[in-house]
């Protein structure tokens, strides 16, 4: 019975790599047998993507290569390797651009899986120079995995303080803007306590008092209560909002 597999059928690779290989790619990892080698990675991963597409490279006993996506040869791998690294350069130029929590929220979902999946491809390229010592074009490999899974690590730490620090600030403004708002509210306090009593007094017991403003013939009074009673608001609103003497300092 033919064991069905996700590598090509034309490769003439053993059967233990087919038979250890299901449907699905599963996770990045490294296989030997009778000198052959085969790589099972992963494509540079989107942040919205729950399974992960594989992508398969063959080495021959005698040094070829082919991939299952770039023809042969070890450049192949290279090529694979350059997506991670356009990848990466993407998303640092969009954490260069932001300056909210939820620009730089965007760049971690982006960075996140893709670390991660570097990181693995790493430590797949490490096992197969072990494997396969006097492959010199393997450490070469191994040495740009490196560099693209510290990449990834500096990214995703320099985007998740930026996100804390956006966060930081926005609740620091936050802070200060209840502050502001709490001395606003402790100033209208005071004034509607001091005025209270005056105003209740007044309702209970009546003041009509001769002021002389009912000779003039309306609205002219209307007018002039209602103009000097805005002037009196705005001196008072100037009055309750102006800044502390603390946080003048």
């Amino acid at each position: 019975m033919e064991v069905r597999s996700v590598l090509p059928r034309v490769w003439d690779v053993p059967e233990e790599f087919r038979a250890r290989l299901g449907d699905r790619p599963g996770r990045q990892r490294a296989m030997f047998a009778d000198g052959h080698l085969l790589l099972v990675l992963h494509k540079a991963p989107a942040p919205d993507e729950v399974q992960r597409q594989g992508r398969y490279f063959w080495r021959h006993p005698d040094g070829t290569w082919k991939s299952s996506e770039f023809g042969g040869g070890a450049a192949a791998i290279s090529k694979h390797l350059a997506e991670y690294a356009d990848a990466l350069q993407e998303y640092d130029q969009q954490e260069d651009r932001a300056a909210t929590a939820a620009e730089y929220f965007q760049v971690l979902e982006g960075v996140a899986p893709l670390h991660r999946a570097a990181s693995h491809m790493h430590t797949v390229l490490q096992e197969a120079r072990k494997q396969i010592s006097s492959d010199r074009g393997l450490i070469n490999l191994r040495d740009q995995a490196y560099e693209i899974e510290r990449t990834a690590d500096l990214l995703y730490t320099n985007t998740k303080n930026g996100l804390d620090f956006a966060i930081a600030r926005r609740a620091e403004e936050e802070a200060r803007m209840s502050r502001k708002m709490a001395v606003s509210a402790h100033r209208l306090n005071v004034l509607v306590a001091f005025f209270f009593p005056v105003a209740t007094l007044c309702a209970i017991f009546g003041v009509n008092l001769e002021h002389g403003l009912e000779n003039y013939a309306p609205p002219l009074p209307l007018v002039a209560i209602v103009a000097l009673g805005l002037l009196c608001g705005a001196v008072l609103a100037t009055i309750i909002t102006r800044p502390g003497r603390q946080q003048e300092g």
